[in-house]
């Protein structure tokens, strides 16, 4: 793939559980007919990570943000909550393996080379957007 083409996606999913499972195969799709099949599986965690706290601690829609350029890949989920996300636990503190929550933030800062938020306004709605930065390696 060219360095130097770039692409953006969007894709607009309910406050629905089902969601991030649609959103992974979306992602693994686009990223896999951009000829970038070696970002798959830790896209596919990112993307996961990001919209499942998009979905899980907001009430409102959300959306799966991908963008493609200069070899970097970052991963965003849009949601309705203007509020910063809580930062992300360390795993050496004391964080319980067995609980099903409360370590997605710390994924993503372990697995990606860059994340952040920023407040961002969509379709006349304010939120936020939490991304994560791959490079193509």
């Amino acid at each position: 793939m060219p360095e130097n083409e770039s692409w953006e996606y969007s894709l607009s999913i309910p406050n629905d559980p089902r969601a991030v499972t649609v959103s992974r195969r979306t992602l693994r799709l686009i990223l896999t007919m951009h000829g970038l099949i070696g970002l798959v599986d830790v896209a596919e965690l990112l993307a996961t990570e990001l919209v499942a706290n998009a979905v899980r601690h907001t009430k409102g829609p959300a959306a799966l943000r991908v963008h493609w350029a200069a070899g970097v890949l970052r991963i965003g989920a849009w949601d309705s909550d203007p509020a910063p996300p809580e930062p992300p636990v360390p795993f050496d503190q004391a964080v319980e393996w067995e609980r099903e929550e409360g370590r997605g933030l710390a994924l993503v800062r372990a697995c990606s080379e860059l994340w952040g938020w920023q407040p961002l306004y969509r379709d006349g709605s304010r939120g936020k957007l939490v991304w994560c930065e791959l490079g193509a390696a």
